[in-house]
């Protein structure tokens, strides 16, 4: 009966000690619970005064949001008589051998990381990276995901884009447009720069500032070679350059400009059978 009574009362001092932890750890739970919602809001709202990308304040938010309630409930363990010391050591080790085993995965975070800040491209661009062409379809928080033209989709991840060349079709307004015609050595050049001039004029995509540069460039064998080089807006850019291709065959034609194509000719000779005496 002692010993019960010695266990009653040793219980009743636990939970008399124990009781006003519990109860503050529980309110600075809450409270800062409270406090870390508090603090994501103003951070959404200065980032979106600021005019911060969509995909870059998510990311923020969760990330400040997961540190915050970590702190939190950290300093709740240690309340309630917690060696937090150990914990945290635990959690490093812990934390050292996830991130060895997913070094690959951190790399594209962080790659990810700099996409959205340093934004060397942004959704829609048109890119080429990696040996892939496409538009951006999303940029997300590991990889980048692209659609071609033929409406395939790629994904890449960022730790590749980020350290490697990206080339950014979408940045700039204007593009130039490349072409090479090649006609006949005994054709007239001056005829086919002006008739190559008459259809960039017609054309209200080729812009004629700056002016439109037709030369000839090569004398090779078996063509003399023009280069075409003329300006006009990102979205006009294969339109113009596929239609000028076929209207310059078309005019080349009416005019009787010729364009050499590679040839071959054959003679076969025919050897008699001779009967020997």
């Amino acid at each position: 009966m002692d010993k019960a009574q010695e266990y009653m009362d040793y219980g009743m001092q636990l939970v008399m000690e124990f009781t006003p932890k519990l109860v503050t750890a529980i309110l600075v739970l809450i409270i800062g619970l409270w406090v870390v919602r508090m603090i994501t809001n103003v951070l959404d709202k200065a980032m979106e005064r600021g005019n911060v990308d969509v995909s870059l304040r998510r990311f923020l938010h969760s990330l400040l949001n997961i540190l915050l309630k970590a702190l939190v409930i950290i300093s709740v363990i240690s309340m309630l008589g917690v060696e937090t010391t150990s914990f945290i050591a635990i959690l490093g080790a812990a934390g050292l051998a996830v991130g060895l085993a997913l070094q690959g995965s951190l790399a594209n975070f962080a790659g990810g990381v700099l996409i959205l800040i340093f934004k060397p491209y942004k959704v829609g661009d048109f890119i080429d990276a990696q040996g892939h062409m496409g538009s951006v379809n999303s940029i997300q928080v590991f990889n980048t995901v692209l659609k071609t033209p033929d409406n395939k989709t790629i994904i890449i991840p960022n730790g590749a884009i980020a350290g490697g060349s990206i080339t950014n079709f979408s940045t700039e307004p204007r593009r130039r447009v490349d072409w090479v015609f090649g006609i006949g050595y005994s054709d007239d050049i001056d005829k086919a720069k002006a008739v190559i001039a008459k259809l960039l004029e017609n054309d209200e995509r080729a812009l004629k500032d700056p002016e439109p540069v037709i030369v000839v460039s090569e004398l090779a064998d078996s063509s003399v070679n023009i280069t075409v080089r003329v300006w006009a807006e990102a979205a006009d850019f294969w339109p113009l350059h596929f239609d000028m291709i076929e209207r310059v065959k078309k005019a080349f034609d009416k005019v009787g400009i010729s364009i050499p194509f590679p040839q071959r000719d054959v003679h076969m000779y025919q050897q008699g059978n001779g009967s020997a005496n």
